[in-house]
């Protein structure tokens, strides 16, 4: 689990239940004070033994909510700086026993692996272009992250992602403003 990284704030959301169901109010901007506006929302739906990352994104942040299923998110800092740089940090999001809502701000990398069938409301700062993300394998040994699974279900593009190292020796990972 470790230590909260720095700049990534934990939401802990509020559920009014009665006997027609619930609600939940699941973001609102003035929770992040400072932070640009978001402008997407995306759903992202994962079969149990699905792992997506390790990504991160130059200029994005990224807010998640976990609507269904339990997941196990790691993250990365990679920001020069930062007082918690080249650190890791990981927790078990189980949206059946509380839902929280995850700000994770651009630099830091960001992964999960869905221990069940899980789906994955996430938002961003930034219109999705594919030129502002890059990643590296998620079991990289330099980030250190111990995952829950070994065998995972990959996309073509995370099975081939290379190490950490590659990455930040090719020079194509600045953050940018």
């Amino acid at each position: 689990m470790g230590t909260l990284l720095h700049g990534v704030q934990l939401v802990d959301l509020t559920t009014r239940g009665d006997e027609r169901g619930s609600f939940t109010e699941t973001f609102r901007q003035e929770w992040f004070p400072g932070a640009p506006p978001i402008v997407q929302s995306n759903l992202s739906i994962s079969r149990a033994g699905v792992l997506r990352g390790l990504h991160v994104h130059r200029r994005q942040a990224d807010y998640w909510c976990w609507l269904d299923g339990t997941a196990f998110v790691a993250l990365y800092d990679l920001r020069e700086g930062s007082p918690t740089h080249r650190q890791a940090w990981t927790r078990v999001f189980d949206a059946n026993e509380s839902l929280v809502g995850l700000y994770i701000p651009n630099g830091v990398a960001h992964g999960f692996t869905a221990l069940t069938d899980a789906r994955l409301q996430y938002m961003v700062d930034g219109y999705f272009t594919g030129d502002d993300e890059q990643g590296f394998a998620w079991d990289d040994p330099e980030a250190a992250i111990t995952w829950p699974v070994t065998d995972p279900v990959l996309s073509d593009r995370d099975r081939e992602a290379g190490s950490l190292a590659e990455m930040l020796a090719a020079g194509g990972f600045a953050l940018q403003d």
